[in-house]
């Protein structure tokens, strides 16, 4: 029996998680190895994904009431809709069609250390909303509780077993969090990074990664996919450490501004305690009410050859789609998806502040959040769907994000491909001397440090900025 890996502190987790930022892999040492391996893969591996209409989709059932769409277990999720209605908003009311997944599935990342240095454990994996059906690199584990408690009747998850019988493993990070509140109705997820000191075998699909090697692939675009960005978000990612290695290797002045960014002890715009305290106030102050509602008939929303658009063919669409897939769980199944129209903005913009970089940050609400209020990047919308609504609507620095000279980081990244059909964003992060208020209710400066603090705890940051967090991570050695 293997002996207990002994508990460590954050600190020592954190030290041990930067020097995997810094080095090169064992498994495939030169990142270009790993662009070979995934065209090898690509060319014995495939997915078959076409359009079908909702009506038409195999072991899915309509509600004769409500219209809402199910599975016929009464398991995976169901398509429903919602009203909201928002009196501070400039929208201050609508309807949608919104996604409902009561489960709590397993996101979880296996880590080990090879030749003294930690490494990722990650599945090269097709979904069918990825972008072109191309392979992303994905978790190790990435499943829905009816998936893992296998209802689907099909073959059994590998590696599983270390994230539902952790005992005598090192948890690294154990955390519900949120996902797309726009599309999703109180969706959680639960993050896990389990560190192993036992022999793994290595399954088809699967290859070991470092820190360094997965911050240079996020900037191959839609590759590193949604679930592997949050579990790697929700990993220490500060401390004394973190800075003094990225201080001693940086080469210009914002590397030095974003090391300083992940002291606990560096100066910030406003204390850890005050941000905590300008997110329950707009918790408290705004109020939302989501009502379930029909989605058959729903207004503003039309059905047609077997597919549910808004009336101005923006925002989004429900349609329905069947898979054949070589080497999934099961070989063919047919589900809804949501279809965005259009590529979106997601941006950080940035600003060294005391010598210190600071990520302007919203609180941002949205209908399918558990608590009303998260922390969101600085912009996230789609651009064009702001012509159809009142110029008040459109989002605040979004103007300023375009025109942008100072640009950090701008890759095109794709949201999870299990529930959403080609769903990309345009990822940045952008340097300016932009002014806010130290009392503006919507908008406050934070540091990685402060963000590092927050991880630690379920629905303070949403889904796209804990992407955004591990692309300015990455920053520090790419």
């Amino acid at each position: 029996m293997v002996a207990p890996l002994r508990p460590l502190s954050r600190d020592e987790v954190a030290a041990r998680l930067t020097d995997s930022l810094f080095a090169p892999g064992s498994h495939f040492p030169d990142t270009a190895e790993v662009h070979d391996w995934l065209a090898g893969l690509s060319r014995r591996t495939w997915m078959k994904t076409r359009r079908a209409g909702l009506d038409e989709l195999t072991g899915w059932v309509r509600e004769p009431d409500t219209g809402f769409l199910r599975h016929h277990t009464g398991r995976f999720f169901s398509v429903e809709a919602v009203s909201v209605e928002r009196d501070d908003a400039v929208v201050a009311s609508w309807r949608q069609p919104i996604i409902n997944q009561p489960e709590i599935g397993i996101l979880g990342i296996l880590v080990k250390e090879i030749d003294g240095v930690l490494h990722c454990l990650v599945q090269a994996k097709q979904e069918p909303g990825n972008p072109g059906g191309g392979l992303q690199l994905s978790p190790t584990v990435q499943a829905t509780r009816s998936n893992y408690t296998g209802v689907h009747k099909g073959r059994s998850i590998p590696y599983l077993r270390y994230f539902r019988e952790p005992a005598g493993h090192r948890v690294l990070v154990d955390i519900r969090q949120s996902e797309q509140g726009a599309w999703f109705y109180r969706k959680r997820n639960r993050n896990m990074v389990v560190e192993v000191d036992e022999p793994v075998p290595l399954a088809d699909g699967f290859c070991w990664l470092t820190l360094r090697q997965l911050a240079e692939l996020l900037t191959v675009p839609d590759l590193v996919n949604m679930d592997t960005r949050t579990v790697l978000a929700c990993l220490p990612g500060g401390g004394r450490y973190w800075t003094n290695s990225v201080a001693s290797r940086s080469g210009d002045d914002f590397r030095a501004a974003l090391a300083r960014s992940a002291d606990p002890s560096a100066p910030s715009v406003h204390t850890t305690d005050e941000v905590l305290s300008w997110i329950t106030e707009a918790r408290t102050r705004t109020d939302l009410r989501v009502h379930r509602t029909p989605l058959r008939g729903l207004p503003g929303w039309r059905e047609k050859d077997g597919v549910i658009s808004h009336h101005s063919d923006r925002f989004f669409s429900v349609v329905g789609v069947h898979v054949e897939a070589e080497g999934r769980e099961v070989g063919a199944w047919s589900q809804p998806m949501i279809e965005p129209v259009g590529t979106g903005v997601i941006a950080f913009v940035v600003k060294e502040i005391g010598g210190v970089l600071h990520v302007l940050t919203h609180a941002r609400t949205e209908p399918g959040y558990a608590d009303v209020v998260e922390l969101a990047p600085t912009v996230q919308c789609t651009p064009e769907n702001y012509e159809l609504l009142p110029d008040a609507a459109r989002p605040r620095f979004l103007d300023e994000v375009l025109r942008s000279t100072r640009v950090r980081f701008d890759t095109v990244l794709s949201e999870e491909g299990g529930r959403f059909l080609t769903a990309q964003n345009r990822y940045l992060i952008v340097e300016t001397d932009t002014d806010v208020a130290v009392d503006d209710p919507h908008y406050r400066w934070l540091t990685l440090s402060q963000y590092d603090e927050l991880l630690r705890h379920s629905f303070y940051v949403n889904i796209q900025a804990r992407s955004l967090l591990l692309c300015l991570r990455s920053l520090a050695v790419v």
